[in-house]
């Protein structure tokens, strides 16, 4: 059978190119060939924090603008040639939990997630995407295939994180890491109506990407502890709403000791490493504060890609900030990986465009 390469992780704090059987689609499936893929800093969980457990020879990547190769006889609405955009997710749609609202965890715990964690992922010259016709996208015409790759995880993460806050109109908003997906938690808060909002981080490139989306405090964790840093700041009184976007497990303990009774904390963060999350006992109002706790890993599936298409198109979102380090060979994810993995200051995301 035909042969392609992929980078994948070899084993615990290993990757390297390997070769595989180019992937065949099933009848409902699709086989595509990335345009423009972006390495993630889960990806940096999974093969140097051990987050997911052993994997070996596991082809990494979850963030593809792509174009169609090969589709299923059972697919409707794609053909060969067509341009997509893949979410990081691809639910089983049959699945109960689908039918219940969490497609994310079709057929088990954060089972919707198959690229890069139960499957071979996108950093390959073909990748294959389950049940084509509920998980592409169209690619619009007047989205580069850049901006599209960042449809795929940082804006709906991000945005997910804001809809889990349940922002409101006038609120005030704390994000926790201005990363990529803290930056688009950022943005997706301010879309919201939120009315004050601060960022958290140390990056002098994250901190204005951050005040572009719409931060109108940022504080850095350099300086002191946040929490007081931030109730100076409000003058004693709490916060609405914190999303969680970054840091490790102490980050629940500042949420909590921030945010009002009946408040929301909203975590999207990917918890690599750690066995326990602390919560402050009288903070949390002993436990009857109404301070709601919420994690959840972000909507996959065709309709998000399709309505955050819209947003681009339209001049409601530019993803453009985001990235700051362009590539344009499939042999240079290596490169770009080890960039998320060392974060130098100049960094928010790297992208390999190889269309």
């Amino acid at each position: 059978m035909a042969k392609m390469k992929g980078l994948a992780m070899l084993d615990f704090d290993t990757i390297g190119w390997v070769e595989k059987e180019i992937p065949k689609a099933g009848p409902t499936d699709a086989i595509c060939k990335p345009l423009a893929i972006s390495p993630c800093t889960s990806d940096v969980h999974t093969v140097w924090e051990k987050a997911l457990g052993a994997r070996h020879d596991l082809i990494l990547g979850h963030e593809a603008s792509a174009e169609v190769v090969e589709v299923g006889a059972l697919v409707k609405d794609f053909k060969v040639g067509d341009k997509v955009i893949i979410p990081a997710i691809t639910p089983d749609w049959e699945a109960v939990e689908s039918q219940a609202g969490y497609s994310q965890h079709s057929k088990g715990m954060l089972n919707g997630w198959k690229f890069s964690n139960t499957k071979d992922g996108t950093f390959a010259e073909y990748f294959h995407v389950n049940q084509a016709d509920g998980n592409m996208a169209h690619l619009p015409d007047g989205i580069s295939v850049e901006d599209a790759a960042m449809l795929s995880d940082m804006v709906p993460t991000g945005f997910h994180g804001a809809n889990n806050a349940e922002v409101e109109y006038g609120d005030t908003v704390v994000v926790i890491g201005i990363g990529p997906v803290g930056l688009m938690a950022v943005a997706g808060s301010v879309l919201r109506g939120a009315g004050r909002v601060f960022g958290v981080g140390s990056r002098t490139t994250c901190r204005e990407a951050a005040k572009y989306y719409g931060a109108t405090d940022l504080i850095n964790y350099r300086d002191g502890d946040i929490v007081e840093q931030i109730t100076e700041a409000m003058n004693g009184k709490p916060v609405d709403k914190v999303i969680l976007a970054g840091g490790g497990l102490e980050t629940f303990d500042q949420a909590v000791r921030l945010v009002k009774p009946g408040g929301i904390v909203s975590n999207i963060n990917y918890l690599g490493t750690g066995d326990y999350i602390k919560i402050p006992r009288v903070e949390w109002g002993l436990g009857m504060g109404h301070i709601r706790i919420i994690g959840g890993l972000m909507p996959g599936g065709r309709k998000n890609m399709e309505y955050l298409s819209r947003m681009l198109l339209h001049g409601r979102l530019d993803v453009s900030p985001l990235l700051t380090h362009k590539y344009n060979r499939l042999e240079d994810l290596e490169e770009a990986l080890l960039l998320m993995k060392d974060k130098p200051k100049d960094l928010i995301k790297p992208i390999v465009s190889i269309a």
